[in-house]
């Protein structure tokens, strides 16, 4: 057997031979392993992708339902915090008056709704740490939001439309059962994957300051949509109403008011402009249906 030659052997051994011929012309791929290696890809980051979802998962109260939830809370309770307090030296602020008392009134009569939901049902408060506030902005915007932390903002513009404290328990307790279920930090986190990669929200708020505060914003329903990927909207919905009808019933208020709420939000959507409240809120008649298929739990709660 005839022997190598010898300086090749000893690039050999050294590994150094590979690197030397890979710079030669490589024979292209056949389209069956082209084929191949492109399912093998799309395998490797579907399961790189389920791992993400398994390791960042968390459960909606209530419902059970599996979620994504990439952002630590401690961060989300902070930004919230920061957010919450430009948004509120920019607006006017009601303190004094009917309309602040109902709000507070309101609000805390939910917020211990909230708390006794949670022991009834063997459940760890998530928000026993909130520092919970209840203001009225002076806005003809028909809105409120809420965000993580506590932090609940009824506008003057809406009120007139929930008519009574029912009414005003009607929009909290949908608003509340929102930042109760993660919905915001679900809706930030998939739009923090699709639209910038999956970084952080520290990063992004470092990188992309202004496309990341838009997308806050929107998360939370503090501004109009900017094309983020909000999949399970009309899910979020659905389940921030039964929620909000089951907080509001154990605070001490009619469940029923919710239906005459949404009745009446469905009328103005169709007499003019849909308000900004519905620019994630959709208001039609499958969600006033679903009310009412969801009022019988509501109601023994109400009836307790």
């Amino acid at each position: 057997m005839k022997k190598g030659n010898p300086a090749i052997n000893k690039y050999e051994q050294r590994g150094i031979l590979h690197s030397r011929i890979s710079h030669f012309p490589r024979k292209r791929p056949a389209a069956g392993q082209k084929r191949r290696t492109v399912t093998h890809l799309r395998q490797v980051s579907a399961i790189a992708l389920l791992s993400l979802v398994t390791l960042y998962c968390s459960s909606v109260p209530l419902t059970g339902r599996k979620q994504l939830t990439l952002i630590p809370e401690s961060q989300m309770t902070a930004t919230a915090a920061q957010q919450y307090g430009e948004f509120m030296k920019d607006h006017r602020v009601i303190r004094e008056g009917d309309q602040a008392r109902m709000v507070a009134s309101v609000g805390a009569a939910l917020r211990k709704a909230l708390s006794d939901y949670y022991m009834k049902n063997n459940l760890p408060d998530p928000t026993g740490g909130y520092t919970w506030e209840f203001n009225v902005v002076d806005s003809a915007e028909i809105n409120a939001w809420a965000m993580p932390g506590g932090k609940v903002v009824m506008y003057t513009g809406i009120l007139p439309l929930c008519k009574t404290e029912a009414g005003i328990a009607v929009v909290m307790g949908h608003e509340i059962a929102h930042v109760a279920a993660r919905h915001g930090n679900e809706r930030l986190s998939q739009a923090l994957l699709v639209q910038m990669g999956g970084v952080a929200l520290s990063a992004a708020l470092k990188s992309k300051p202004e496309q990341t505060q838009k997308l806050w914003l929107a998360a939370f329903g503090m501004g109009a949509q900017v094309g983020m990927l909000l999949p399970y909207s009309r899910l979020h919905e659905k389940e921030a109403d039964r929620l909000g009808m089951i907080l509001m019933a154990m605070a001490g208020y009619d469940p029923n008011n919710a239906v005459d709420f949404w009745q009446r939000m469905s009328e103005m959507n169709k007499a003019a402009r849909p308000p900004e409240f519905l620019s994630t809120h959709p208001s039609d008649a499958t969600r006033i249906k679903l009310l009412k298929e969801q009022l019988p739990e509501a109601l023994s709660y109400y009836n307790r």
